[in-house]
């Protein structure tokens, strides 16, 4: 096929910057959506899910924020499937409108007390629509990163990526902060709580609009790509690379989204703490991503740089944690936790891109969302409501550490095995 015929073809004068601006603003739009909601499990559950004990009101709240991420396979299949076929800005453009209309949604519920059991109908059904939304993100938008510019400077502009989730944990914390400093519990529990979901509904039409208007990107491809080929004939590296997901996708959503939480409800630090980490945490996602990428950029292969993380995570987890049971002080637990989350999640480059490099573009997009979306699925979206009732089961409160050991462990054995080559 001629490249010109094709909508995933290069143009000839597309701008790196823009097409990072377009695709991050719309990235940490998605990744803020599901952020803000976890900081807002607790008012939610009373909200939407009441029950006369609290804790069973926080687990079925932690359940729905779950439940969207039943929705990422699919979502997966179906918007990287358009990414490859129509378009990568067709796919992102798709993924960033759904997930406006879902933070609409839960911005206006009604809750229970005003319309009954239909309100948490509703807000289950907003949550499946952003799951679907969230699920086809990341392929696209890595792929358009990855593609807009040469091999040697790949690992950076896709760890943009991975660091803008980080900026959209920096913002949620922060505004849950702030809102929580200026408000009474009575005002954040009645109309409070929806204004971070406002502003992120605010935001999404200018993220749709910028990628609306951004250069098409990328490359030649054979022929039309078909979803049941890649799933027949790539299923090891599909494979392994959802099982690579298990210490990112259970890191995140322990150390940043759990975190608040399992210091105030089981180690008893102040509030102010868990939301310092909480912000503290994205802001440490955000700068420290792009420094490890320009290093992997720098070496031969891939994984070097993804081994040497994942041991120091491998060694120092437990020390971490009990660390903070014996009772460190506030600043030194702080400390702590940010060291962690810096060498835990701060290598979105390399793996991302080792990841799109291991198939033919015209299945890049798709397959990366498939083994984002499943990965995260499988490990990431239940792993708040598991270590809840964890703890609750055996009375431990270590069991995020060994929870996050057995990931680590899971992503070594999988990165091992996986291939490691360069397509195009």
């Amino acid at each position: 096929m001629h490249p010109a015929a094709d909508p995933l073809t290069r143009t000839p004068n597309a701008r790196p910057a823009r097409i990072v601006v377009a695709t991050i603003i719309g990235n940490a739009f998605v990744a803020y959506d599901f952020t803000v909601y976890s900081f807002s499990a607790v008012i939610i559950g009373k909200l939407f899910f009441p029950s006369h004990d609290p804790l069973s009101s926080l687990l079925l709240s932690l359940a729905t924020f779950g439940a969207g991420f039943v929705m990422r396979p699919l979502g997966a299949m179906i918007i990287g499937q358009i990414a490859n076929s129509r378009g990568r800005k067709a796919g992102m453009a798709w993924s960033l409108a759904l997930m406006t209309l879902g933070t609409w949604m839960i911005a206006c519920l009604p809750t229970v007390a005003s319309i009954g059991p239909a309100a948490t109908v509703l807000m289950v059904l907003a949550r499946l629509m952003q799951g679907l939304a969230a699920g086809g993100e990341i392929g696209p938008a890595s792929a358009v990163l990855m593609e807009s510019v040469p091999r040697n400077r790949r690992c950076y502009l896709t760890s943009w990526r991975g660091a803008s989730q980080g900026a959209a944990a920096f913002a949620a914390a922060m505004l849950g902060a702030i809102t929580t400093a200026w408000l009474s519990p009575a005002d954040m529990q009645e109309w409070g709580w929806r204004i971070p979901f406002m502003l992120g509904g605010l935001i999404g039409p200018v993220g749709w609009y910028l990628r609306r208007r951004m250069p098409s990107v990328v490359v030649d491809v054979p022929k039309r790509p078909r979803l049941a080929t890649l799933l027949a004939e790539h299923g090891r590296p599909l494979f392994y690379g959802t099982l690579m997901m298990a210490a990112p996708s259970i890191g995140i959503y322990i150390t940043v989204f759990y975190m608040p939480s399992y210091l105030v409800r089981t180690l008893h630090r102040p509030p102010v703490i868990s939301l310092l980490t909480a912000s503290l945490s994205g802001l440490v996602i955000l700068v420290v991503n792009p420094l490890l990428a320009k290093i992997a950029d720098r070496q031969p292969g891939r994984k070097p740089i993804q081994y040497m993380t994942l041991v120091i995570c491998l060694v120092m987890t437990y020390p971490a944690f009990l660390a903070l049971r014996m009772g460190v002080g506030d600043v030194t637990a702080l400390l702590i936790i940010l060291g962690y989350v810096a060498v835990a999640l701060s290598n979105a480059g390399a793996s991302t891109v080792m990841m799109l490099e291991a198939f033919a573009p015209q299945h890049r997009a798709a397959a990366l969302s498939i083994m984002y979306s499943f990965g995260v699925a499988i490990f990431g979206g239940f792993s708040p409501l598991i270590v809840t009732w964890l703890i609750a089961a055996t009375g431990n409160p270590m069991m995020p550490a060994w929870y996050l050991i057995a990931a680590t462990c899971v992503t070594l054995f999988a990165l091992q095995r996986f291939p490691e080559r360069t397509l195009d």
